[in-house]
């Protein structure tokens, strides 16, 4: 190849041109490999620290020295675009506006980290040009650039070396698992699912106590990925394989339920979709299915989305077709299934990784502590100076009179300083200091604030020595603010994890089922579903490897079973609704479950209980409030209502616990969560019509509230499983202590009584936050239906607990 140059010489066509031969392989070769480099380091793969794309770590650090935060007023995206696009990124404003739109869409990122006002996109539309939106930080994007201020991280030149911009942000949180990543470089790509911040932070610091974890030991903090807008996750073989490996794969599918869209008309309602998958897209491969005649029985479908409802997408059935048949149609040949490949490339120490479960957190928590101990260095450094400058204030103040006259006697600043040195031994920096004073500073009242503020820049210099030198003291500072950031910034698990596909529910007409006897369950993670043919739960058959059963309740297929609420209603379920449990080797598990919310519409702050039988036979339900009341209810429920209350609640209470009787001589225990335990006779109580408000039933200290209701057997071997731990923690993210304990060392108590202690709490225990009593042997789970283990009973009833393996959520009886 040859390259060719102009040399311009006086007269306009008198051009002299010198030409160069290059090897034609090794400039492309060359300039590919630049480019290469350029998109691999500068655009498109995460940095293993702080999770971001040197785009969207620019646009973090460029708002950030705008002075926007959340509790600012928003600024135009453009302003912002503008910031970044001439200080540090130097590419085009259209690439930078795309990465701010992402970070702002709360279907996109899990824990979004821009504050958007204005139109973002939907998962359908792409967003308003930039001129018209606003923007400003989220309080995550905080977290990611705190402590920016205090050496905590290196500052590289900008593209034109006028300014610096961080390498790395600080990030307080593991962003890179928490909101996921995708990029596609040059030759290698990235594609990381989020997950839940409480989660990941618990994994985090349990890697954090114990080095030698194990990947099972850490799946139990982080079971699978957690998606912005919930959904089902089908099969955990290949999160797995993802976590061991950091490459493996998962299915995610719509969460969808069949019912009535008119009285004689049946359809499939949609209220969740896959990863990223928006409802037209849905509804155009729908379209496109039934038009090709490739799709049969669907005669309509409707988008009836809002921002009240959320996602609903009505899919109408003809009559004559199964709907459930229809439903795995749209799953095996529309988006309402899809695969998500997971592929964990970042970089690591500037090169290109590909890092599995442990590996990600292990990069984030050793480059979490050495951001700790350099702002640990740098307040050590600050507080040293300051204290050198009090201790000469300090010297001054003793001698302020000379000070003055010395001062006044030089003839410029220069000699002042030299003077001011050489008489009270004072250093060139305490000396220029003091010269810079205001000289009503140097007063008697002065001095007692100096000598107290010296006594506190002591302490803080002891305090961060010895985080220095100690790194066991370290890493449990990062641990606690680890913690810290759960508490204030963690919410619920929203994807419902499945083992596998499980059948479909069995929802054809009535005439068409058998009436058989069925056994309704709920499990710890709030899922429903029904025994086939009426098959017996079993020891322990019912449970699912990571869950545990609360209620199980006997009713037939075509039968309805009642709702327990937090509220005090029962809400009536249809059996012949849920998903029939597949049988493995005779006995049924719970992998074929659906989540709650697919059967029953509950308001914000409502809470599902317990399981009953609407038969109107038998002693009844028994419930317990808040407050310490208890109530027998007569089973005298109507027949022709969906919802009802049970209980009369007084303003602020509310029900802990309902448990259906069987005989009536049923020991009652009431827990308090001043570890107060009382039992007394199911008979001491009157049963009372549904309008009742109930009577008292243990007696509680100021301050105190019942956390725990449950009916015993007399007659059977029973425990008490108690968990203490900090009533201002946020649910799920302290693991507390656990004790174990034989029911029969708590003697019982009148009703109306205070009962007898059952826990002692340990130092930075102020309250029981879980307690259960049931037939041994006890299983436990967390939030996310993890299995916890339990310690052996213990005979001493009011002992202290043992630290327990996770935050426990959930225990029920090893049925």
């Amino acid at each position: 190849m040859a390259r060719r140059t102009r040399t311009s010489g006086p007269d306009l066509f008198d051009v002299e041109e010198k030409i160069i031969d290059v090897d034609v392989q090794e400039e492309m070769q060359g300039a590919f490999l630049e480019y290469a480099y350029s998109v691999i380091y500068s655009r498109a793969l995460p940095d293993a620290r702080d999770g971001l794309k040197p785009v969207q770590r620019r646009i973090l650090y460029g708002m950030n020295e705008l002075g926007l935060r959340p509790d600012r007023p928003h600024v135009k995206s453009s302003r912002v675009v503008g910031e970044v696009m001439g200080k540090y990124h130097p590419h085009g404003d259209g690439a930078i506006y795309d990465a701010l739109v992402r970070m702002a869409q709360p279907f996109t990122m899990r824990l979004p980290l821009v504050d958007g006002h204005g139109n973002f996109g939907s998962l359908d539309d792409g967003p308003a040009a930039s001129r018209y939106t606003e923007a400003r930080p989220a309080p995550a994007a905080l977290l990611m650039t705190t402590s920016l201020a205090e050496d905590t991280v290196d500052y590289v030149p900008n593209y034109d070396d006028q300014l610096f911009q961080p390498d790395v942000l600080p990030a307080a949180f593991p962003n890179l698992l928490v909101n996921g990543a995708s990029g596609i470089a040059v030759g290698m790509a990235t594609n990381m699912p989020p997950h839940n911040l409480t989660e990941v932070i618990g994994a985090a610091r349990h890697l954090i106590a114990h080095p030698e974890a194990t990947l099972d030991d850490l799946m139990r903090f982080v079971p699978g990925p957690d998606l912005p807008l919930g959904g089902r996750i089908v099969g955990l073989d290949g999160i797995r394989d993802a976590y061991e490996t950091g490459r493996g794969s998962f299915r995610t599918r719509a969460t969808a339920r069949v019912e009535n869209v008119t009285p004689r008309k049946k359809g499939i309602v949609v209220t969740e979709l896959p990863y990223l998958v928006g409802p037209e897209k849905v509804i155009e491969k729908v379209k496109q299915l039934v038009q090709s005649k490739k799709l049969q029985g669907i005669s309509d479908i409707n988008d009836l989305t809002d921002r009240s409802k959320g996602l609903h997408l009505v899919i109408e059935i003809k009559n004559g077709f199964n709907p459930e048949a229809v439903l795995e149609k749209l799953y095996k040949l529309t988006p309402m299934e899809e695969s998500f490949g997971i592929n964990n490339v970042a970089l690591v120490d500037g090169q290109p990784r590909t890092l599995g479960l442990k590996g990600l957190l292990q990069v984030y928590l050793d480059f979490r502590t050495q951001v700790v101990r350099r702002r640990t260095q740098h307040r050590l450094d600050r507080r040293r100076d300051r204290l050198h400058l009090v201790e000469g204030l300090l010297i001054a103040i003793l001698d302020i009179d000379e000070v003055i006259q010395l001062i006044r006697g030089s003839d410029d600043a220069a000699t002042a300083r030299d003077r001011l040195m050489q008489v009270f031994d004072l250093t060139e920096v305490q000396a220029g200091y003091i010269l810079d004073l205001q000289l009503r500073r140097l007063t008697k009242f002065s001095r007692i604030e100096l000598e107290a503020e010296r006594d506190e820049l002591q302490r803080e210099i002891e305090r961060l020595t010895a985080l220095l030198e100690d790194e066991r003291l370290l890493r449990e500072l990062v641990s606690d603010e680890l913690a810290e950031v759960a508490r204030e910034h963690g919410t619920p698990r929203r994807t419902v994890l499945l083992e596998s596909a499980g059948a479909p529910a069995a929802t054809s007409t009535p005439l068409e089922v058998p009436d058989d006897p069925t056994l309704v369950l709920l499990s710890s993670t709030g899922l429903l579903a029904r025994t086939p043919n009426g098959d017996p739960l079993g020891s322990g058959g019912a449970r699912r490897k990571h869950d545990v059963v609360t209620s199980a309740v006997p009713t037939t297929a075509r039968g309805h079973v009642g709702l327990l609420t937090s509220a005090g209603r029962l809400v009536r379920v249809s059996a012949l609704e849920l998903p029939t449990l597949p049988a493995t080797n005779g006995q049924p598990t719970l992998s074929g479950g659906a989540p709650l919310a697919a059967f029953v519409d509950l308001p914000a702050g409502e809470e599902p209980l317990a399981l009953c039988r609407l038969t109107g036979e038998g002693p009844g339900l028994a419930l317990a409030t808040r407050q310490g009341v208890v109530k027998r209810v007569n089973p005298d429920y109507p027949a022709n209502r969906d919802g009802f209350e049970v209980i009369s609640l007084k303003d602020g209470d509310r029900v802990v616990g309902a448990v259906e009787l069987t005989t009536g001589e049923e020991e009652l225990v009431m827990v308090s969560s001043d570890a107060q335990l009382l039992h007394f006779s199911a008979s001491l109580v009157r049963p009372q019509g549904r309008s009742g408000s109930g009577v008292a039933g243990i007696k509680l200290a100021p301050g105190a509230q019942v956390v725990a209701f449950h009916t015993v057997d007399p007659a059977a071997e029973n425990v008490v499983v108690t968990v203490a731990g900090t009533a201002s923690a946020l649910p799920g993210t302290e693991a507390g202590s656990v004790k174990v304990t034989p029911f029969g060392e708590y003697p019982a108590k009148g009703r109306g009584t205070g009962g007898v202690r059952c826990h002692r709490f340990l130092r930075g225990e102020d309250a029981l936050v879980l307690a259960w009593a049931g037939p041994a042997p006890a299983l436990a789970a967390s939030a996310n239906g993890v299995p916890v283990d339990l310690p052996d009973a213990t005979g001493r009833r009011d002992g202290s607990g043992t630290p327990a393996a996770a935050p426990i959520a959930r225990v029920a009886g090893g049925r």
